[in-house]
């Protein structure tokens, strides 16, 4: 197995060699094609001449000329890799942000019914470790591995704070509603290669994913569940992007469905400009992001 000891995170401009993995092909530029490249510490643009064929996944080795991008003048093929090494991974230890969301779901999921719904999910091995690896989406925001617990902490967090200053009468619900309310993503998106929808992704959507896998763990557990509960935490999940135009099957009406709604958007946005801040020198405007629909003097 190639042991890669190059990374995106520590290469300086200039004469370089480093093993990346292809992503996507991205435009022409004369006689070459410019690829988004990508290893675990972030991505990059590159320059290869377009008489090479190259898919999605193919890790390769390449020396070339790095300014802002890589011109790419000698490139070989890489056949025995670690594929971990090549997806663009969480800055903070994954077991960190575990630990932040437990501490959260003590303090604030006390009920039988809170309890039992979280730890169906949040007590099984594989659940966990499908988790942990989840995106929390393909280019929009949280698109490494990690993501989504990531975002899911940053939800939870917020949420927690909102409805504390707001005196929102469902704390609990609100909160484990943001726990669990992108749990379609683990069936929307394909993380153990090149980040993209699944088929169910493009068909569905994490949303009605996410309510099928409630409905599914209910009937699993048989256990009674309030249908108050129940109804509240789909509810939850149906409505937390807010309104129609932004994917949600529902406009967002109830307390705790508004909050969560907020609560995402935030996480989502700042996630992005998190992402803008890293390629922008200070006191300077970055490039416009067609995600946020503006560029930013940072």
């Amino acid at each position: 197995m190639s042991n890669k000891n190059v990374f995106l995170e520590g290469l300086k401009d200039g004469n370089v060699k480093i093993s990346l993995m292809i992503i996507k092909k991205l435009y022409k530029d004369g006689n070459k094609n410019v690829y988004l490249l990508s290893d675990k510490t972030g991505y990059i643009n590159g320059k290869i001449a377009s008489k090479l064929r190259l898919e999605p996944g193919q890790v390769v080795e390449i020396e070339g000329v790095k300014n802002s991008v890589i011109d790419v003048n000698h490139l070989k093929n890489v056949e025995e890799y670690e594929i971990e090494d090549y997806l663009v991974t969480v800055k903070r230890p994954i077991e960190e942000i575990m630990n932040y969301i437990e501490e959260i779901t003590k303090e604030c999921i006390t009920s039988p019914e809170g309890k039992k719904l979280n730890d169906y999910f949040f007590k099984d091995e594989k659940f966990l470790e499908k988790f942990k690896k989840g995106i929390g989406g393909v280019s929009m925001h949280h698109n490494y591995i990690g993501g989504l617990a990531e975002h899911t902490l940053n939800v939870m967090y917020l949420t927690k704070i909102l409805c504390k200053r707001y005196n929102c009468r469902r704390k609990e619900i609100a909160v484990l509603s943001a726990k669990l309310h992108d749990i379609g993503k683990l069936d929307e998106l394909y993380y153990n290669g090149p980040f993209k929808y699944t088929l169910e992704g493009e068909l569905e959507g994490h949303i009605i994913i996410g309510v099928q896998i409630i409905d599914r763990a209910i009937r699993d557990m048989n256990v009674p569940f309030s249908e108050d509960f129940i109804r509240r935490i789909k509810g939850c999940i149906v409505q937390h992007h807010g309104k129609l135009e932004y994917g949600s099957p529902r406009v967002a009406n109830m307390e705790e469905s508004i909050i969560l709604n907020f609560a995402d958007n935030i996480d989502a946005t700042m996630n992005k400009i998190e992402q803008i801040k890293e390629d922008t020198r200070k006191n300077s405007w970055s490039q416009y992001d067609r995600r946020i629909e503006t560029k930013l003097y940072l």
